[in-house]
């Protein structure tokens, strides 16, 4: 492999034909993680992520499952050949890497399989599958602490360490991560279907270096970095220059309950350079609450997809325009060994505060706050069996009202796309019986475009079990914009509507459920976007209709006044122009 080879250009539908074919692998490699999945977590909700990388570690091809991991990978990579140097790789390698300061793992659940791609005895790329472990061990099950105060609370911590040597995977390294896992089957399960998804890449890159020849192949990889990274700044570039700020709260850490933690967000745009500074947010945490730069370069590559052209190829290319400014011992930058595990509510944090504040120089893209996540977690034994089983599950509510549509109803939201795992599967498989699952009235902030609805799940435990929770918007709400409403609030209750009922803080850790002991999760509905009282009066009739909102809000937040003639609910014309007038004054 030459200089010259990786400095030529091809043409243009060579330079296209060679890119669709990589994404047709990685989404090949995807499929096959998510159906060869073991657990719930990646086999239902398909917690993870594939990627092909270059022979530097950069990030080729990703299918935007999970969009954080195109900062995650590149960090695993150099953590790997922190320790692996290319020219001492051979053919049948791959490694593991969870470790969230030596990688770039967002906690030690998320573990990354990365295998070298030979062509001509030579490495020429690596393939990379990234995704979520039902417990990693810990004090808890699902390795999720919210009250961990240190990442040696969280779990077992792989830095880069070979597993397959010539195409044999290490007994010893299996044995380490099974003694470490309450649920060893399922963990090793879903490594090996990391691992096979891998092989599968491997043999498709290959295929694609024989077809199209190296020089054209490596070609094109540092011309997709290019074009990716030349084509965001021309977006960037038609934006008005300017400082501009927003921030956002998180409930708190889990440790110091009552506490919000601050992220807040300066962004400097001029010309085709933006620069995201994060120096004012709070300091680390001491609960899990904290997030590693490698993700916050992420979320803001994201959200600069999101408002350009949300079906842009995903690559390395798109991290070369974020400028980032991060403060040293902040919760975006945490020093080890800070708790990281229960990260997500400040990437959300993160993500919503850049929205707002880029929402004056990208108008059209303008969106209220959503729902955030949350992950429900039991941990017990089988009535059966008698083996250990982890249920975990990511739930989501409502986004936030967009400019000229509804935010949507029971969906994830921002970097989040994880799927809520099925009620059969649930039932199935665990010692637990579903009792309601059904969106919540009046739950989505009122708007001009209102905010969608979140989620009621409610359970019955049928066998003792330990029960963790990592959410976020229990305290403070998802924020409406430009006179919108709030969405309501999330919580999560133990045997509601009973002398034992008992509310949980968003973070907790191993509350005993014990048999027939009943638990509710309510998630948050998105924030509105605009005056409520100047949403189309029918739209709101038919929110009436379809059971999104109550008659008395309709009349309360709408000013919208519905009448009755039969069986039909119609639009009270004249009652309603006289409330608007009236609680406009």
């Amino acid at each position: 492999m030459t200089e010259a080879s990786l400095k030529r250009t091809v043409d243009a539908i060579t330079f296209q034909v060679i890119n669709a074919r990589f994404l047709g692998i990685v989404q090949e490699m995807l499929n096959s993680l998510f159906r060869t999945g073991y657990s719930t977590i990646v086999r239902e909700s398909n917690d993870g992520s594939c990627a092909i990388m270059d022979r530097h570690g950069r990030v080729v091809s990703q299918q935007v499952v999970l969009p954080l991991h195109m900062g995650a990978f590149p960090a695993c990579m150099a953590g790997i050949f922190s320790r692996y140097p290319v020219a001492e790789m051979e053919e049948g390698d791959a490694f593991l890497i969870n470790h969230p300061y030596e990688g770039g793992s967002p906690h030690a659940p998320d573990l990354a399989v990365i295998t070298p791609v030979f062509h001509e005895g030579e490495v020429v790329a690596f393939c990379g599958a990234m995704a979520h472990k039902s417990d990693i061990g810990g004090p808890v099950p699902g390795s999720c602490s919210g009250q961990a105060r240190e990442i040696f609370n969280e779990g077992l911590h792989l830095p880069a360490v070979k597993y397959c040597s010539r195409f044999s995977p290490s007994r010893e390294v299996e044995a380490i991560i099974g003694a470490n896992s309450r649920t060893p089957e399922l963990v090793l399960g879903d490594i090996r279907g990391q691992l096979g998804a891998d092989r599968l890449g491997e043999r498709r890159v290959q295929e694609a270096f024989r077809k199209y020849g190296v020089e054209d192949v490596l070609a094109t990889f540092s011309q997709l970095f290019e074009v990716s990274e030349k084509r965001l700044r021309q977006e960037i570039r038609q934006w008005n220059d300017g400082v501009y700020e927003a921030e956002r709260f998180v409930d708190d850490d889990g440790i110091h309950l009552g506490k919000p933690i601050r992220v807040h967000v300066t962004v400097h745009k001029s010309g085709d350079r933006i620069l995201f500074d994060f120096t004012q947010s709070a300091d680390q945490t001491q609960g899990p609450a904290n997030i590693r730069p490698p993700l916050v370069k992420a979320a803001c590559a994201y959200c600069l997809i999101a408002l350009t052209d949300p079906y842009m190829d995903v690559n390395s290319g798109l991290l070369e325009v974020v400028g980032l400014r991060l403060r040293e011992g902040s919760v975006l930058n945490p020093r080890f060994p800070a708790s990281v595990n229960t990260y997500n509510p400040t990437v959300h944090a993160t993500i919503d505060g850049i929205f707002e504040a880029l929402s004056r120089v990208v108008p059209h893209r303008k969106r209220a706050d959503g729902c955030g996540n949350r992950s429900i977690i039991l941990g017990g034994r089988h009535a059966k069996t008698g083996k250990s089983y982890i249920q975990y599950e990511i739930v989501y509510g409502g986004t936030g009202g967009r400019l000229g549509k509804d935010g949507i109803s029971g969906c994830s939201v921002n970097h989040g796309n994880a799927k809520i795992a099925p009620v059969e599967i649930i039932e199935s498989e665990f010692s637990v019986r579903l009792r309601r699952f059904e969106l919540i009235a009046d739950s989505g902030g009122a708007g001009q475009f209102r905010g969608g609805l979140g989620i009621l799940r409610e359970y019955e435990n049928l066998r003792e079990a330990r029960f963790s929770l990592r959410s976020s918007k229990h305290v403070i709400p998802p924020l409406g914009l430009e006179g919108g409403l709030t969405g309501r609030l999330g919580a999560l209750l133990i045997n509601p509507g009973t002398e034992r009922e008992k509310r949980l803080p968003t973070r907790y850790s191993d509350y005993p459920l014990q048999l027939g002991d009943v638990f509710r999760l309510e998630t948050p509905g998105g924030g509105g976007l605009g005056d409520p009282r100047k949403r189309d009066p029918e739209k709101v009739c038919w929110d009436v209709l379809n059971g999104y909102v109550s008659e008395e809000k309709a009349r309360e937040l709408y000013g919208v006044v519905l009448k009755r003639s039969g069986e039909t609910l119609m639009v009270d014309v004249d009652s309603t122009t006289k409330l608007r007038e009236s609680q406009s004054r």
